[in-house]
């Protein structure tokens, strides 16, 4: 049993991991002090509301923000294409477009996912697994 005034997560979790079945704070009363040493005795784990909220906390995990969000339709469909191996010239014919519009739409994907060339951007895709690499 741990008694002390930290709810530091880097104090809290390796004495938990290190076999601490209780983690009581010292502004606890002495009634409830007794009966945080009785269930720690009998193998139940005590944790303060504070230490609890505080493991929850660092538990949970953030979404993490879909990098396709910020692209456009077409710019999408321009990525998918590059991973296939498509040229500039095989993008606009495959969708009606022009290779100087494919230029600008590769531009600002590449822009937009903070890479710097084709290539770049086809692993990206294959890392997302967006495509299959052939």
């Amino acid at each position: 049993m741990i008694l002390t005034s930290s709810t530091d997560e880097n104090t809290v979790r390796p004495a938990l991991e290190a076999g601490a079945v209780s983690y009581q704070l010292k502004d606890v009363g002495g009634a409830e002090l007794v009966d945080t040493v009785r269930r720690a005795a009998r193998g139940e784990t005590v944790l303060h509301p504070r230490v609890a909220a505080g493991l929850v906390r660092s538990l949970r995990v953030e979404p993490r923000p879909d990098p396709l969000a910020n692209l456009s339709t077409r710019e999408r469909e321009v990525l998918l294409l590059i991973a296939e191996g498509l040229s500039n010239q095989n993008i606009a014919d495959r969708l009606g477009i022009g290779e100087a519009t494919v230029k600008t739409h590769v531009g600002n994907l590449l822009s937009k996912l903070d890479l710097s060339d084709r290539t770049q951007a086809a692993v990206w895709a294959w890392r997302q697994k967006l495509v299959s690499p052939p």
